[in-house]
């Protein structure tokens, strides 16, 4: 994992408490990083004005743009920090996330940082259309974040894949479990890992008399076992923190979260080419709408995102 030199907050019109900024801040104290706050704003009143011309119509959304900067401004007065400068940018746009991601591959930003909703009565968080499409289509790890403090000796929980021996998910395992030790090591954290195996196949059983399903269960559940002990034991993680069980990764990893009570969860998004590049997998969307805590979701080297241009 490089350093975090460079932090883009998405800011939350709404609201003048910004979880996601705080964090940003604590993120980028220790090396001196940069922070830009960014809001992209859009009223398509303005763009049906048809008794206006275009000048008139640009000036009021100039107007409209000057007003949320110096509300801006006054918002960041709560969030001085003399170790880290911040910058502001307000852009109209009627797609948010494009212009976040835009913005953030034309200012060559280490990472996305956005707050989440909870949903009071269910006491989830909820993730907004915006939030999606970032994690979708950002270059760049997408850090979303609860109204909620990281505390010391705090949890991190990195979902990985051991059960495929192929280059690209040892590679982005590795990547995961990185990011994971360089956080932990800011905030006194423990790295723990989780991986999910399949259970055995109802079909083998049963077209196959002499099968045995405890042992081959068994020997599926050793060797998961062994190969997420090889990987900690190669990142200096204890075996205390490993978590192997069977089921579905959609299933076990926010069961897992929950049990150990983590503060981020951390998992990779699969890279696609051509048609598919948008998608981010099933699996990682059935485990990011489970979970209740931050998320960071980080893709595998190589990744261009469908935004960028050519």
């Amino acid at each position: 994992m490089k350093d975090l030199k460079k932090l883009l907050v998405v800011i939350d019109p709404t609201s003048d408490v910004q979880p996601a900024l705080a964090r940003a801040i604590e993120l980028a104290s220790p090396n001196g990083a940069d922070i830009t706050v960014f809001l992209s704003i859009f009223d398509f009143s303005y763009e049906m004005t048809s008794i206006l011309s275009g000048h008139e119509r640009e000036a009021m959304r100039q107007g409209v743009i000057s007003q949320r900067q110096a509300w801006l401004e006054d918002l960041l007065i709560g969030y001085t920090n003399e170790k880290v400068q911040i910058d502001s940018e307000v852009i109209w746009h009627n797609r948010p996330f494009e212009s976040i991601i835009q913005f953030a591959i034309s200012g060559s930003f280490d990472i996305i940082v956005k707050g989440t909703h909870l949903h009071d009565k269910l006491k989830s968080v909820i993730f907004t259309p915006t939030d999606w499409h970032l994690m979708r289509k950002a270059p760049v790890p997408v850090l979303l974040v609860k109204d909620h403090a990281w505390p010391v000796a705090g949890k991190i929980l990195c979902a990985i894949n051991v059960g495929s021996e192929d280059d690209d998910h040892q590679t982005l395992n590795g990547k995961i479990i990185e990011y994971a030790k360089v956080l932990a090591a800011q905030f006194d954290a423990q790295v723990h890992l989780v991986n999910a195996y399949p259970g055995t196949p109802v079909n083998l059983a049963i077209e196959l008399p002499d099968f045995d399903a405890h042992t081959y269960g068994e020997t599926i559940r050793m060797q998961h076992e062994q190969r997420i002990s090889y990987l900690a034991n190669s990142f200096d993680i204890s075996s205390d923190f490993c978590h192997v069980q069977e089921g579905l990764p959609e299933d076990v990893i926010p069961e897992i979260a929950r049990k150990i009570d983590a503060e981020l969860v951390i998992l990779g998004t699969v890279g696609r080419t051509g048609f598919s590049a948008a998608l981010i997998g099933n699996t990682a969307e059935h485990v990011i709408d489970s979970i209740n805590c931050d998320l960071l979701a980080i893709k595998p080297d190589g990744y261009r995102s469908p935004l960028e241009k050519d």
